[in-house]
């Protein structure tokens, strides 16, 4: 175990999860229930923790990509019932031994994991049927629904959970007649579905961003993603980053008006000379290489210092001409300042691949105050 002086961590703020979750959970009624999102080691949060932090809050579901991910958690003593979202077809043994719930997605994965149920003598499984309503990934479309229904009436090895299917641009206004689309679809095939099975399954197509715009088609449930985590999807609304990317500072060095720093030779002292400050993370941790050179700074001691030289795998080094440091001060690459909004608006991408890009040999650390 490392002290907290010298190594890199990313700090999760339960204020801020908590903050963020009863947000999300005003914006439907009492009744309709949370699924929270930790797939991707909760979106490189650190998925142990982050379900840790939520099961106080009153999260009825948490949501997995893969079965060795919800097997994570239930090792890690999380109970709370788990959708796997991608299941696969080769590990539905593992799935029934720590009580996962599968998404199904076509009838022949319905039949492999009818069979290993079979084999097992278990009824009324639950399982969570999903439908291709646009996004064109995974699912159920409308011409399957018959065969999905006569394949579920001869099925007593397992019980419809819920029925589901996902936005792909809820977050889009200029897109909003798409979605409605989505959302009707996802109205008429369901029903579908329902009719033939004789019982109320559970519904949910809402994700962070539909919780957001589209409340009124809540359903049963709603799935929650990248909204707890800080990101909102309407201007104006400012929710709390609940992770922060902090490190030490290893070493600074006064340079001479000739020295260059990093692989490449990319970094130049200024004529009047350069004070640097190295830390302890690089692109293996996350921290892009385009970032490098001077193009992005972080934030050190209420400053923000730039990059200089290229990103190292495992370090970078820092222009702190001028700032006060010392070693052991903490650099902030992502938290409050800069957010990784910023980030991934500088690299022109999505705060989802910033913060997933975290790998977990960076120690994730509960903040609780």
């Amino acid at each position: 175990m490392h002290k907290e002086d010298d190594f890199s961590r990313l700090e999760l703020r339960l204020r801020n999860c908590i903050d963020n979750y009863r947000y999300f959970r005003s914006r439907v009624e009492p009744g309709t229930k949370m699924l929270v999102l930790v797939k991707a080691n909760a979106y490189g949060h650190g998925a142990v923790e982050f379900a840790s932090m939520l099961r106080g809050a009153g999260v009825d579901y948490f949501a997995v990509a893969y079965p060795v991910e919800g097997i994570e958690l239930r090792k890690a003593g999380i109970s709370t019932p788990i959708l796997v979202l991608t299941a696969g077809n080769d590990f539905y043994d593992e799935i029934i031994q720590y009580r996962l719930e599968p998404s199904i997605p076509n009838v022949f994965s319905l039949k492999k994991f009818a069979e290993s149920l079979r084999k097992l003598r278990i009824e009324n499984y639950p399982i969570h049927i999903k439908l291709d309503t646009g996004m064109h990934r995974l699912g159920f479309s409308t011409g399957e629904l018959e065969g999905l229904t006569a394949a579920l009436a001869e099925m007593p090895e397992v019980r419809v959970k819920s029925i589901f299917s996902h936005l792909c641009v809820a977050e889009d206004p200029t897109q909003d007649e798409f979605t409605l689309g989505q959302i009707r679809m996802f109205q008429d095939n369901s029903e579908t579905i329902i009719r033939s099975l004789g019982y109320l399954p559970m519904r949910h197509i809402l994700n962070s961003a539909g919780i957001e715009r589209f409340p009124q088609y809540q359903y049963d449930m709603v799935r929650l993603g990248v909204g707890i985590y800080g990101i909102s999807a309407l201007p104006g609304v400012r929710l709390s980053p609940v992770a922060a990317f902090k490190c030490k500072v290893l070493q600074i060095k006064t340079l001479s008006p000739e020295d260059t720093v990093g692989y490449g030779r990319f970094g130049h002292a200024a004529p009047s000379g350069t004070t640097i400050a190295t830390i302890p993370v690089g692109y293996a941790d996350g921290i892009d290489r385009r970032l490098g050179r001077g193009r992005f700074s972080f934030s050190l001691n209420g400053c923000r210092v730039p990059t200089i030289g290229n990103i190292c795998m495992d370090m970078c080094m820092l222009d702190v001409t001028g700032v006060p440091a010392k070693v052991g001060d903490t650099v902030t690459i992502f938290g409050d300042d800069p957010t990784v909004t910023e980030i991934a608006d500088f690299l022109g991408t999505i705060p989802y691949e910033i913060m997933a890009s975290v790998p977990r040999r960076i120690e994730r650390i509960v903040v609780r105050k």
